[in-house]
């Protein structure tokens, strides 16, 4: 059998009080404090990041909610065309199904027509043409500043007004 023979071997302690540290060497506190600044650094460039992902995010949202109106505006000469059949011939049974799958996809992409005959007068939805005397009807005179007829109805893609209505009103 093979004996491993292990050997003493003088170690020398240097004293601790005489060796310093090297001349370039930071403090603790020094460190913590550039801990402290990087960790700072590291925040902010973070939050950063985050506010430029936020503000892509709303500008391409932006971008697409404009794309989508105007093309919306260039389909606002149509839904004219067919509110005109409809009233040239109201019993067609075409224009009536053309008007109704109209209607239906402006309802799917947020087009909403405004309302007008009967409500208030409102510049922001409303472009008044034309002020009548307030017509008489069975049941009481129009109020000053109601709308009366609808010359050009409006239309809004959520919140934002495609084309105000053109109306008359009562004076």
């Amino acid at each position: 059998m093979n004996e491993n023979i292990v050997e003493n071997e003088k170690v020398s302690v240097v004293d601790t009080e005489s060796v310093s540290p090297p001349e370039n060497t930071p403090s603790v506190d020094e460190l913590n404090a550039k801990i402290a600044e990087l960790n700072d650094k590291y925040l902010r460039m973070a939050a950063e990041l985050e506010n430029t992902r936020r503000r892509a995010t709303l500008d391409s949202d932006a971008a697409a909610r404009n794309r989508a109106m105007g093309v919306a505006r260039h389909f606002l000469p149509v839904i004219d065309a067919i509110a005109a059949a409809m009233e040239h011939t109201p019993g067609d049974d075409g224009i009536i199904a053309m008007s109704r799958a109209m209607d239906a996809a402006l309802t799917q992409i947020g087009i909403v027509k405004i309302e007008t005959v009967g409500k208030m007068l409102n510049p922001q939805f409303h472009n008044a043409i034309q002020a009548i005397d307030a017509p008489e009807t069975d049941e009481k005179k129009s109020e000053p500043n109601t709308i009366v007829q609808e010359m050009q109805s409006g239309y809004m893609f959520g919140d934002t007004v495609l084309r105000p209505a053109m109306v008359i009103v009562a004076k």
